[in-house]
């Protein structure tokens, strides 16, 4: 009943970022022993705390280390060439035995685009153009494109290939999702999206698939401490590195689940719902609720060494004690 987010932001007060790489594959090792379900890796592009730019590299890692652990992917669509996307997926397909999916998304920071040759203005024209082709390729179809003719081999093991989500905060968003027939993961919950999202895939002749939009209050980052007062003096300023970024990103955002606009840990501890730590009897409730412990092991640039003993936690103690 726990999952496992990596973004790996390296601060340059933090743990140095191959330490932090280099126990990714090894927690998820552990954490498939320890009723961890899936890990969730993230992407973003030039960002200072060098926030993880390619999830398709470090899922082969975890792949090799993990038989049964499920990986969800977070792709920012506009940035990838869709041909060469679909050959990676494919592999990725088959050395993971058909356990990673993906979450596409549009992409929203201006300097990413940049970054990229890019502006934001043109991300829903690229999403348009890359996602049906992407989704053909899979599915084992040669395509005839621009009097070039295209086949991905190998075809991935997945029948019709891996399964895809698409993923964001608004009602646009939602209505995106519909239009193209996918399931939406989405990161807020707000007012309108679920219909917005039915409506569309009726508009464009789609069945609604499965859809999850999390409230403001959701907990995206759990730690779960033995002594909650010990472990914000130990994990806070890490938790507000993350928070204070993705606020940064997000000016004004008051929707969006997974952060809050404070600016010192005492803030953080008291005004936030999304980065929180709770005590062993408060996670063996939640558990018992039928909650997911969202856990994000080495959030902010978080020493192993210190993220270790808060992840075995969960698995040694709270688990076990749930389930009796």
């Amino acid at each position: 009943m726990f999952t496992l987010r990596f973004d790996m932001r390296a601060p340059a007060w933090g743990a140095p970022a191959a330490a932090l790489y280099a126990a990714v594959p090894e927690m998820c090792a552990w954490a498939e022993e320890h009723g961890g379900l899936a890990a969730v890796l993230c992407e973003h592009h030039g960002s200072e705390d060098g926030y993880l730019p390619s999830p398709m590299m470090l899922a082969p890692a975890i792949a090799a280390r993990t038989k049964r652990l499920a990986m969800n992917l977070i792709l920012i669509l506009p940035f990838y060439e869709p041909v060469r996307l679909a050959e990676d997926m494919a592999v990725l397909d088959i050395i993971s035995g058909g356990r990673a999916s993906y979450t596409m998304a549009l992409g929203y920071r201006p300097e990413e685009f940049e970054h990229f040759g890019l502006t934001v203005g043109e991300r829903g024209r690229l999403a348009d153009e890359k996602l049906p082709l992407l989704r053909r390729l899979l599915a084992g179809e040669t395509v005839v494109e621009d009097g070039r003719r295209i086949t991905v081999t190998p075809q991935p093991l997945t029948d019709g290939g891996p399964a895809m989500l698409w993923g964001g905060g608004t009602v646009a968003a939602a209505r995106r999702a519909g239009r193209y027939g996918l399931g939406m993961l989405g990161n807020a919950n707000a007012p309108g999206m679920q219909e917005a999202y039915e409506a569309a895939c009726r508009e464009h002749g789609h069945e609604p698939g499965p859809t999850m939009f999390p409230g403001r209050d959701t907990a995206s980052v759990v730690f779960v401490a033995d002594d909650v007062d010990a472990a914000w003096k130990e994990l806070g300023e890490h938790l507000l590195h993350d928070v204070r970024m993705y606020a940064a990103w997000n000016p004004g955002d008051e929707t969006t689940a997974g952060f809050t606009h404070v600016n010192t840990v005492e803030e953080l501890r008291d005004a936030s719902a999304s980065h929180v730590i709770i005590s062993v009897p408060e996670a063996i409730s939640r558990v018992r609720a039928g909650q997911m412990l969202n856990l994000s092991p080495l959030c902010g640039g978080l020493p192993p060494e210190i993220a270790w003993p808060y992840l075995e936690r969960v698995g040694e103690v709270v688990l076990p004690e749930a389930s009796r």
